[in-house]
């Protein structure tokens, strides 16, 4: 064996035994540089003392199998194969409450660091990422297309059964309640603001240029083909109105 010619870095990371696939050093590698090139990242990690504050106040590491300081410590030693194994699952355990940013002594942000990896699971099209995301498709739809998150007539037993059991619950005359709020706006029950076409046309190119759709299509490609049915109608909508209101004005 000509020594010359070896590596100790491995081609390929994974189980043997498992049925899951192997993934190449090459994918680990981009996946690294993608959440290292990002800007907040250089902000939100300084170093690390190993000391487990922020996983001692935790919220989440108490009731999931995640740690704040695990993720730091798997990107300041850089380990690609920790950091891909923690993007399938750990990440999403954690609540964004950011308790750990408050109290590491080297001010790391390991909240911040678990949204770029968030980010950066999306736009890889990991399934871990489709997986999170799946039960929120109505949410990014009415969002996305309205403006609003939720209508407070979607809020019902029948909707929302991932909510857990306490969405039983809700069972109160929402109409009734609805109208003892003094704005006006937040009276319907339709939707949970009014968003004008303009508006919604202008949110959509914010979007499109900001590869916030390429994202969407890359988790849920179904979604995407109807969101971006809407928004051609929305676009026809607006530029018929601005026709109409051109040929108000010459006359």
């Amino acid at each position: 064996m000509n020594h010359a010619d070896s590596t100790r870095v491995q081609e390929y990371i994974g189980d043997p035994v498992s049925e899951s696939p192997v993934v190449d050093y090459e994918t680990l590698e981009e996946v690294f540089e993608d959440i290292q090139k990002d800007i907040r990242f250089d902000h939100e990690l300084n170093g690390c003392l190993n000391c487990g504050i922020c996983t001692a106040t935790c919220p989440a590491a108490h009731y999931y199998d995640f740690s704040p300081r695990e993720i730091v410590q798997l990107l300041w030693t850089e380990n690609l194969e920790g950091i891909y194994d923690a993007m399938q699952e750990k990440i999403w355990a954690c609540a964004q409450c950011y308790t750990c940013a408050a109290r590491c002594p080297f001010g790391n942000s390991p909240g911040g660091l678990v949204m770029i990896m968030r980010e950066t699971a999306i736009k890889h099209g990991m399934e871990s990422a489709k997986e999170v995301l799946r039960p929120f498709s109505r949410v990014m739809l009415k969002l996305i297309t309205t403006g609003n998150q939720l209508a407070p007539n979607m809020i019902t037993p029948d909707h929302f059964p991932d909510w857990g059991p306490n969405i039983s619950r809700v069972d109160a005359p929402l109409p009734l309640l609805r109208k003892a709020i003094p704005m006006p706006t937040m009276n319907t029950m339709d939707t949970a603001w009014e968003v004008n076409l303009k508006t919604s046309v202008e949110l959509y190119t914010i979007w499109e240029e900001t590869g916030v759709l390429d994202q969407l299509e890359t988790m849920d490609e179904n979604l995407f083909d109807v969101i971006e049915d809407i928004i051609d109608e929305k676009r026809e909508e607006l530029e018929e109105w601005e026709e109409e209101q051109e040929e108000e004005d010459d006359d």
